[in-house]
């Protein structure tokens, strides 16, 4: 896997639906196109809801991790 450069994080652990997925689109609207935008989770959801969006609004998934109850979810902007 090649080096993925993370341009901006979002610590929303501990914040349940929709909490992570609503501060992965208020980072996602101020990110430039093809920058990343990674989301740290401890909710399950997350690692559902978040790449639903992210396939309606045409984003692509970099990667989604998980370790433990923790889930790391990365977003590249497409437009």
């Amino acid at each position: 896997m090649s080096e993925v450069t993370v341009n901006k994080s979002i610590d929303a652990r501990g914040a349940y639906c929709p909490g992570p997925l609503m501060e992965l689109v208020k980072g996602i609207k101020t990110a430039q196109v093809g920058e990343v935008v990674e989301v740290l989770s401890t909710d399950k959801g997350s690692a559902v809801d978040i790449p639903e969006w992210v396939n309606k609004m045409g984003h692509e998934i970099v990667y989604t991790e998980s370790e433990g109850e923790e889930f790391r979810i990365a977003v590249r902007k497409v437009k």
